[in-house]
């Protein structure tokens, strides 16, 4: 099972994550891109980098925007090391910030 990070480690985490925020036991950040395609075409990459890491992300996509919601289910829906690295694949993945 995968183990809870600390409230001041995740913080740690997100002061170098452009945009990302801490709130109800998740990391949070919504992506605005320049269109549908766009939005699209940046889910697809990132489901090869979650699909790589074994952790999927909860997300929503209307229109140009991309809204992520990352918890570890197996750690009781709690923020891990593994939600870290998938934000921080996504940040290096995004063109928008």
């Amino acid at each position: 099972m995968n183990r809870p990070l600390t409230p001041e480690k995740i913080v740690k985490a997100c002061a170098k994550l452009p945009g990302w925020k801490f709130k109800r036991d998740a990391l949070l950040k919504t992506f605005k891109f320049g269109s549908f395609r766009e939005a699209l075409s940046f889910m697809v990459r990132v489901g090869y980098e979650a699909e790589e890491l074994n952790h999927h992300p909860e997300w929503t996509n209307v229109y140009n925007r991309v809204a992520v919601r990352l918890t570890t289910h197996d750690a009781g829906n709690k923020v891990t090391a593994k939600d870290v690295e998938l934000a921080e694949r996504m940040q290096k993945i995004s063109w928008v910030g």
